[in-house]
């Protein structure tokens, strides 16, 4: 007998990759190799019952995938620096995380010598064309297959399916669909499906616990959150995930975002992010601080770039590396304390304490008194700096 073809299937145990599970397997002969690529949604207990059902569906070799870190080092990092929240709103929580995922499954496959690659995206959404553009990229070839868009299964269909191949799981839908990631947490439900819906507090996986006003302390060492108030940590996801501790029981960074997606269509989807969005904002009024003018407004232009284009799932674009560059030279002086208010569904940044910060009183106090130049600098200078503009108005109106 010949030997099997291999695929690997990026498989988070839900109901679209338990399918492609026995289909893969049982229907068109594959040998199937899941693969788990944990972003910070998961539990330590959740991946081992995630493992055992991968292995009672017949699976070849199961495999976790740690990459909280590393998903911080290639994108977060990139994303806080340019202080990346799409349409002004949203901090890519989701589209970052499956770019992650799709570069350790194509990885996987590599060393597995794979014939195929699977996932289990449907045909309506973004996650098909990252998973998709990535695997053309990094594994040319190799086949990808995707069952559940190709077939155009419904919830039903993939039900009657597996209960007729005698998988016992629990087929009942959730009212709301989660994905949980270290750069926060996505929620759909009945409210988003339309245009007019807010998600009621019961939806929120967070539920507000704390009450009283507190004071955070947030230490950024070259842009890189490392302390929070006075515990230090040796990673930044580490930081990132203590913070999430805490403002998240505050109901922080709860919105819905409205979003063009790369196929075409809008959708709404709602999200809870609240250390994402405290440590955005806290860098941010950092960075107007110590950065420049100039630097302040080309990064602000760069990032735009950037997160509309990883959003698309265009990580692998060279010009990104270009960016990520700019943005991590941009992040020499931005060092210091930032000080955050936490209320019950709001925050307030109080304030910075830095050693480059560029509002020195040495240097004048805005609106007050100016140390550094005279008042007869400042009218020369103006005369100057508008001397174009007034040839212009005067030439136009003689004419």
């Amino acid at each position: 007998m010949s030997e099997s073809k291999k695929v690997v299937l990026g498989f988070s145990g839900g109901l679209d990759t338990t399918y492609c599970v026995k289909y893969l397997s049982e229907d068109k002969g594959y040998e199937v190799h899941s693969i788990i690529v944990n972003t910070g949604g998961f539990t330590e207990e959740e991946l081992k019952q995630i493992e055992q059902h991968a292995y009672s569906l017949g699976v070849k070799t199961h495999t976790t995938i740690n990459a909280v870190k590393s998903y911080y080092d290639s994108i977060i990092k990139f994303l806080i620096f340019g202080n990346v929240l799409k349409n002004n709103t949203y901090p890519l929580s989701v589209s970052a995380e499956r770019l992650s995922q799709a570069l350790h499954i194509a990885e996987h496959a590599k060393k597995l010598n794979a014939d195929a690659v699977a996932h289990g995206s449907t045909g309506a959404g973004n996650d098909q064309v990252r998973f998709d553009m990535i695997f053309h990229i990094m594994i040319p070839g190799v086949e990808i297959i995707t069952p559940i868009r190709d077939l155009k299964l419904s919830r039903e269909a993939e039900i009657t399916y597996l209960k007729a191949k005698g998988v016992n799981m629990n087929f009942e839908k959730s009212m709301y669909s989660i994905n949980k990631g270290l750069w926060g947490t996505s929620v759909g439900g009945k409210e988003t499906l339309n245009s007019k819906g807010i998600l009621p507090e019961e939806a929120w996986p967070t539920q507000v616990t704390a009450t009283a006003s507190r004071e955070v302390k947030l230490h950024f060492e070259k842009g890189e959150l490392n302390g929070v108030d006075d515990l230090n940590f040796s990673h930044p996801s580490e930081a990132i995930q203590y913070l999430q501790s805490i403002a998240g029981t505050y109901g922080l960074g709860r919105d819905i975002h409205v979003g063009d997606t790369i196929i075409g269509i809008k959708g709404r989807v709602g999200f809870e992010a609240a250390a994402p969005m405290v440590i955005l904002k806290a860098h941010h009024a950092l960075e107007k601080h110590v950065l420049t003018k100039w630097q302040l407004g080309w990064k602000d232009q760069l990032a735009q770039f950037y997160g509309n284009w990883l959003h698309e799932g265009q990580i692998l674009d060279p010009v990104m590396r270009d960016i990520e560059a700019f943005l991590t030279h941009s992040q020499e002086n931005v060092t210091g304390d930032v000080y955050v208010q936490l209320l019950p569904y709001r925050f307030h940044v109080i304030g910075i304490e830095s050693a480059f910060d560029l509002m020195n009183s040495k240097f004048g106090k805005y609106g007050e008194m100016n140390t550094g130049f005279t008042g007869e600098d400042v009218r020369g200078f103006s005369k100057i700096f508008g001397n174009q503009i007034s040839i212009w108005h005067k030439v136009n109106q003689s004419s």
